[in-house]
């Protein structure tokens, strides 16, 4: 039987040991209660060390994460603070690779953070915001440690029984919200050419932020679309309620929205109470090459910082500055460039820092998140660049096409060895 407590009487000390490995959820399905007992705790047992996706709390502060050692996927949200202060270890790997690194033991998982529900009638929990690599830290972990949180909604999809549970904290506090993002003239420009590629029962890949939704507003004449994704946002609910995500040409899970993790407002989880025509799932189905391959016209759409004249994506380092993470993104580039009647779009604004700097640029500046060899299509407020099946020298004279006109000639310039030789 588990032990029941609320968040000022948990003694972390009593389940924790020396050493410990700990793996919490991310994003919105962050469990904040036990966070904040850990950072006030772990110094008294010592040697521990976490693992955290994303977070958008703004608990982990540089600070708060001295106490025990930290690593994460990217810098994605408030860890781009850790990054920049040299206290967070990045592990470069895509968010499908988490859950099977956790249950071979790459990522140690001996205790497993989760913020869930409470528990219907049959006993079970749902995890609420956040699906994707939970269940696999659950499985895992020596101890499973739940922030049972009234204020999250029940969702369909993964499950947790209460008798998988060694201590449940009980806590009614407000999930982490992740504001809409304000859309401005760049993004509207770029959300309407990317928005030329979503046709009636596409079926949409999306991430969060001002592109995602505006490209959504752009949606509301399409008629059947669907949805399996990674995570989805406030733009889901204004879609459905309109009647333009239905789900229903989907070739599986038709009627339903497939999606790994929600990341919004109070709006989006109101709505995803107890909504049967949405279902939470782990990586290892949202994310799978296999389960893809069945989804037809699926179009996907993420984001990068820079990306080089041939089409090279980097969507995680600026020089010396880590500001995002490997994600889903490859993933689903390559599932919707090899859908039948999909697209996969990488969505960025032309310039950075004001305008004084290109993201089409000749070299990267930092990694190679997504090969040249899986880009489909790269849009940008100036237009969009078709590359696949393009010779190199054909992408360069592309993607120069979409650049700010202000850099155009310097591109040009270091094309041309490119186009001269042909590669």
């Amino acid at each position: 039987m588990s032990v029941r407590t609320d968040a000022a009487g948990l003694d972390l000390g009593k389940f924790l040991k020396r050493g410990d490995r700990i793996v919490w959820g991310q994003a919105c399905g962050e469990p904040q209660s036990l966070i904040e007992a850990l950072i006030m705790q772990a110094s008294g047992i010592g040697e521990l060390s976490a693992f955290a996706g994303t977070s958008f709390s703004k608990l982990l502060t540089p600070e708060a994460a001295s106490q025990f050692s930290l690593s994460s996927m990217g810098a994605i949200g408030t860890l781009r603070t850790l990054t920049a202060a040299h206290t967070l270890g990045v592990v470069p790997c895509h968010v499908s690779q988490i859950g099977p690194m956790i249950e071979q033991g790459i990522i140690g998982c001996d205790v497993a953070f989760v913020q869930v529900s409470p528990a219907d009638e049959n006993g079970e929990h749902s995890f609420g915001l956040i699906a994707d690599y939970v269940q696999s830290a659950v499985k895992k972990a020596r101890v499973v440690i739940a922030e049972v949180n009234d204020q999250v909604p029940y969702t369909h999809g993964e499950r947790l029984p209460a008798s998988r549970i060694d201590c449940a904290v009980q806590v009614s506090r407000m999930p982490v919200e992740v504001a809409a993002a304000r859309i401005g003239e760049t993004d509207e420009a770029i959300a309407k050419f990317a928005a030329a590629y979503i046709e009636d029962g596409s079926v949409l890949q999306t991430g969060v932020g001002a592109v995602p939704d505006a490209i959504l507003r752009l949606l509301r004449d399409r008629k059947d679309l669907g949805v399996h994704s990674g995570m989805l946002g406030d733009g889901l609910v204004e879609l459905v309620e309109a009647g333009v995500i239905t789900n229903a040409r989907k070739a599986i899970d038709t009627g339903v929205s497939i999606n790994g993790a929600l990341i919004g407002t109070r709006k989006l989880y109101q709505w995803a109470h107890h909504n049967k025509s949405m279902r939470m799932c782990a990586t290892s189905y949202t994310h799978d090459a296999a389960v893809l391959a069945k989804l037809d016209r699926l179009v996907t759409i993420n984001s990068a910082l820079e990306v080089d004249l041939t089409g090279q994506v980097n969507a995680e380092q600026s020089g010396s500055a880590y500001l995002g993470g490997t994600g889903g993104q490859v993933d689903f580039v390559r599932a919707g460039s090899r859908s039948k009647g999909g697209r996969s779009i990488i969505a960025l604004s032309a310039t950075a820092k004001g305008g004084s700097i290109s993201k089409i640029v000749p070299t990267l500046s930092g990694p190679v998140t997504t090969a040249r060899s899986d880009v489909d299509v790269i849009v940008t407020e100036f237009g969009a660049a078709e590359l696949k099946g393009q010779t190199l020298a054909e992408r360069t004279r592309r993607l120069i096409a979409i650049a700010h006109p202000d850099f155009r000639e310097e591109l040009d310039r270091a094309a041309y060895e490119i186009q001269k030789r042909g590669f």
